[in-house]
């Protein structure tokens, strides 16, 4: 027979993250690195995250130098703002960027002949973006370090999580291959829930 845990509603995250930390035991994760993986763990109840998620050295430092610097947060799908917490963000002055259902990315996708979401980062390099989190998208990565490596887009840090079979892990497998400050999830898994728990787990942090 199946028993349900008694734990007041304030205590559920709590002793979600004692279960996760009791399951994962010792890591080499940093601290802080740590924090974000657990979050990630327990958005999706995937415990595979702490062998696929990998996080250049800077990255940590960098996306908490942007947030507290009240730089914009740029991500590829309208359910991330949702998810994001937004009195972390007022906080912080930053702001959370998704152009991809405007009609002037439709405008610009069409005249392109690409995909709403490249077209959509196309149009957002210039507006004070500190964060990059893709956790749908992969041409939305692509189109990040593409802007990147022309020197025409500076972002402290990318956050690559596109989930799905068509270039999702190949994407990630190039974003993890670079210098600049990165958190990638490798492989086919990934998701927007995904992004959205990195970002609130570095606002907490911040």
């Amino acid at each position: 027979m199946t028993t349900l845990q008694n734990v007041a509603p304030q205590d559920i995250e709590a002793e979600s993250f004692r279960i996760i930390e009791g399951e994962l035991g010792p890591t080499d994760f940093s601290p802080d690195e740590f924090a974000l993986v657990r979050r990630i763990i327990h958005a999706t109840a995937d415990f595979s995250f702490a062998e696929n998620l990998r996080f250049h050295p800077q990255a940590i430092a960098s996306g908490l130098k942007a947030i507290r610097a009240g730089k914009n947060i740029l991500v590829d799908v309208n359910m991330a703002k949702s998810g994001v917490s937004k009195p972390l963000l007022k906080q912080f002055g930053c702001e959370l960027i998704c152009l991809v259902n405007e009609p002037e990315t439709a405008a610009l996708a069409e005249k392109m002949g690409t995909t709403r979401s490249d077209a959509a980062f196309q149009r957002a390099a210039d507006m004070n973006i500190g964060i990059v989190a893709v956790g749908n998208a992969p041409t939305a990565l692509i189109k990040a370090m593409h802007l990147i490596d022309q020197g025409t887009f500076s972002p402290d840090l990318v956050i690559g999580a596109p989930v799905g079979f068509v270039n999702a892990a190949e994407s990630k497998e190039i974003l993890h291959q670079k210098d600049y400050p990165h958190i990638v999830a490798l492989g086919r898994k990934g998701g927007t829930p995904v992004a959205v728990a990195a970002l609130n787990a570095l606002l907490r942090l911040a």
